[in-house]
């Protein structure tokens, strides 16, 4: 070759390999056959070539040293990248550069739909699916669609109950490495986001940007059948559900479906009677930490969910959002039979039951049963003798508050 002249590529596969028949003695209409087989049988060869850094633990190759070093410290838990604000560590410098807009709140990147702001595109861009309802990554067991290819590996798990990540204190296995890491905090007590209005802290930054949105008001997400917002998108897609009757959660023991997995698990517990989590003050057992929680309200006398029309006073949200009913006179749940609207959806469950005749409650003293569990506990007081209501002007006392209005 003369100086200057860039070599052939065939020519240059040819050389880095002996072959066992020269181009001499080939017969010239098998060239391109000869050509062909240098090329299969160098393509290992090229790809060391084109990548020629190699992981010695997974074989992965990489064509750039700086992408294999970055590639080894996942090996190795190598994270020599630190926040000067807060101490945590990465080991990328780009994962820390994107942290520290956490810090600085900065947020370069904005929706043009409806102007929410994102401190990197990559979030952006998956934001913008919202508005857009696209989703190109469909399960091929279910149908379901997913605007991310990982939410639909994660997704994915679900069907084949791969939970590869698992707590070293109590040996929960989960399906993410991140629900792992949030799942710690629980032993830890660890709760680094605080947030700025009313000082509460939560282990998961998204928690707190939903926990803004109670002081903001903000409810981006609104249902297409009735237009009700809601500040999380996984509150719409389990209201939907309402409209659409879908309860994909079955119980394996008495057969009754659930709309949402976690409805499941603590319904799950009506059959095996675990409570485990307690009140300190009286010792009265939970099944779920969020009823400990509501509990514990009664011991504070705490209630901060205010109604903005009356000013009353209530500890959980769920019954300051019932009571703003009674001002709008919404009643979005009707019954089939009679027509007959209510407020809540579990005042609609109970009326049904005039229609069905049935009567879940039973009595273990006399027998006699009951639609509702509050109208057996009131009835139990029959036997029991207890009076826990007084009047304040002739202290006479009764079994239910009813009994003073007479």
């Amino acid at each position: 070759l003369e100086q200057g002249t860039k070599p052939d590529r065939n020519q240059e596969e040819s050389n880095d390999e002996d072959t066992e028949i020269s181009s001499d003695e080939e017969p010239k209409q098998n060239n391109r056959c000869q050509k062909t087989r240098g090329y299969d049988n160098n393509s290992d060869k090229l790809k060391q070539k084109e990548k020629p850094f190699s992981c010695d633990i997974c074989k992965k190759r990489f064509a750039f040293k700086s992408a294999f070093d970055a590639h080894m410290r996942t090996h190795t838990g190598e994270k020599p990248f630190s926040c000067v604000n807060c101490g945590k560590c990465f080991s990328h410098k780009q994962v820390l550069t994107r942290h520290m807009m956490i810090h600085t709140g900065e947020k370069p990147f904005s929706c043009v739909t409806c102007g929410k702001g994102f401190s990197h595109k990559q979030v952006l861009t998956r934001h913008m699916m919202i508005h857009s309802g696209e989703k190109p990554f469909s399960c091929v067991t279910c149908g379901k669609g997913f605007s991310r290819k990982l939410s639909l590996t994660e997704h994915m798990m679900i069907h084949t109950g791969e939970k590869p990540f698992s707590c070293v204190n109590c040996g929960k296995g989960f399906s993410h490495k991140q629900v792992l890491t949030q799942h710690m905090m629980i032993h830890t007590g660890e709760k680094p986001f605080s947030c700025v209005k009313c000082g509460k802290s939560f282990s998961q930054k998204q928690v707190l940007t939903q926990h803004m949105m109670t002081h903001t008001g903000e409810k981006p997400f609104s249902c297409v059948k009735c237009g009700k917002g809601f500040s999380r998108k996984l509150s719409l897609t389990q209201h939907m559900m309402i409209h659409t009757g879908e309860k994909p959660f079955s119980c394996v023991k008495c057969g009754k479906s659930f709309s949402q997995k976690q409805h499941l698990t603590q319904h799950m517990m009506t059959h095996t009677g675990e409570k485990p989590f307690s009140c300190v003050n009286c010792g009265k057992g939970f099944s779920h930490k969020q009823h400990l929680t509501r509990h514990m309200m009664t011991h504070t006398g705490e209630k901060p969910f205010s109604c903005v029309n009356c000013g009353k006073g209530f500890s959980h949200k769920q019954h300051l959002t019932r009571h703003m009913m009674t001002h709008t006179g919404e009643k979005p749940f009707s019954c089939v039979n009679c027509g007959k609207g209510f407020s809540h959806k579990q005042v609609l469950t109970q009326h049904m039951m005039i229609h069905t005749g049935e009567k879940p409650f039973s009595c273990v003293n006399c027998g006699k049963s009951f639609g509702q569990k509050g109208n057996l506990t009131q009835h139990m007081k029959i036997h029991t003798g207890e009076k826990p209501f007084s009047c304040v002007k002739c202290g006479k006392k009764t079994s239910s508050p009813t009994g003073l209005r007479w």
